[in-house]
């Protein structure tokens, strides 16, 4: 039963009405949040307008650590059931989390240069940002090199596995070690280090971009399962009303 729910067919199935639903959630959040982030939001008392790259470098870094923690959550669904459609949520989502954890750093190193008079450091937050980067292209690279699929899931699956320690370790740098990156702000849910009316846009940019994550991956996964089940019935029966 479990396996028949996550099949590729009922994945394909179910998926297909939600796209336009997620257009619209995305939208939405992301025209709320960038408005009001760009002109509404008030400047930084120390850092001016400056600040307000957080609402691209917050959410980027965020979504690139929750693909990694989705991906490592299909990767033990694919290992322990063999269920095919979390191998290509996991093939589908390494790019992403890949070009989300670059966009973080480069624009931690458009703020960081005003604010610490450098492009980078060799900061805990950032290094092990940086690391995620790398495991990211490691499993594209392992992906690639790989022909046989179920070879390729398992290996791609247990290298995922292995690099989700880098995690707590990106989220508790600022906490373990003396850092120049600043501390916690909106995880301290009850009483998060930022004002409501700059919270707010970054919630909303937030949203915006998990939104995009599920909507890109999701028209992904639904294209490689067409390239994936091309034999079936079910695939060509489908390609038939295209």
């Amino acid at each position: 039963m479990f396996k028949k729910l996550l099949s590729p067919y009922a994945f394909y199935n179910h998926t297909t009405p939600l796209v336009p639903w997620i257009l619209a959630g995305f939208m939405l959040c992301f025209s709320y949040g960038i408005f009001a982030g760009l002109f509404i939001a008030p400047a930084d008392y120390q850092q001016g307008d400056g600040f307000r790259i957080i609402y691209v470098h917050v959410p980027s870094a965020f979504t690139a650590m929750l693909i990694y923690f989705t991906m490592a959550i299909c990767a033990m669904i694919t290992l322990i059931w063999r269920v095919k459609i979390t191998a290509i949520c996991m093939s589908c989502s390494a790019p992403m989390g890949a070009w989300f954890t670059l966009l973080a750093l480069i624009t931690g190193s458009i703020w960081g240069k005003p604010m610490w008079g450098t492009w980078w450091i060799w900061d805990a937050r950032l290094t092990s940002v940086l690391i995620l980067l790398f495991i990211y292209l490691g499993f594209i690279a392992l992906q690639s090199v790989i022909d046989d699929v179920q070879t390729r899931d398992r290996a791609t699956s247990i290298i995922t596995i292995v690099g989700i320690i880098n995690l707590p370790i990106i989220h508790y740098s600022v906490v373990w070690w003396s850092t120049l990156h600043q501390g916690p702000t909106i995880s301290k849910l009850s009483a998060p280090s930022i004002a409501l009316s700059m919270l707010y846009p970054l919630l909303a940019m937030i949203a915006a971009f998990i939104l995009f994550y599920v909507l890109i991956v999701m028209i992904r996964m639904r294209n490689q399962i067409l390239l994936r089940e091309i034999e079936t019935a079910w695939v060509r029966k489908v390609a038939m009303t295209l």
